[in-house]
């Protein structure tokens, strides 16, 4: 979107209208989208530097607690910005850019992704402390 526009405006002497809007939305549920994912691939950032020592059974259990909070962490949000999805849908909330694309349906959207990402962390947390993980 931003490399189209940037060539429209070199090109055509325009860019393309409200592509800051497209972007930032887009962007913002590509990041959320990716979140379950990580979380069910395992591939976020694992701070070992002082439990590498640690019985595997040890670092199974620490990392059980911190996908367990990370779970609750995720659900609250969850269910935070469906109640905001909901506040925006009943107030007509738009973007503040040129297009004013309604925003209810991409914080539902974010929501649902929290859901889904603090779901597979309790996965997880149920696998670790089972010895699976």
């Amino acid at each position: 979107m931003v490399t189209a526009s940037v060539l429209m405006r070199w090109l055509l002497g325009t860019p393309i209208t409200g592509d800051v809007e497209m972007v930032q939305v887009g962007g913002g549920l590509a990041v959320l989208g990716f979140l379950a994912y990580g979380t069910l691939m395992r591939a976020n950032i694992f701070v070992d530097s002082f439990t590498t020592r640690l019985p595997r059974r040890a670092n199974a259990a620490i990392d059980a607690f911190w996908n367990l909070v990370w779970g609750v962490v995720a659900l609250v949000l969850a269910e935070r910005m469906a109640v905001g999805a909901m506040e925006a849908f009943g107030n007509g909330s738009v973007t503040m850019g040129m297009l004013g694309i309604p925003i209810w349906w991409a914080i539902g959207i974010g929501a649902a992704c929290f859901a889904a990402t603090g779901l597979v962390a309790l996965h997880w947390t149920g696998w670790l402390l089972r010895g699976r993980g």
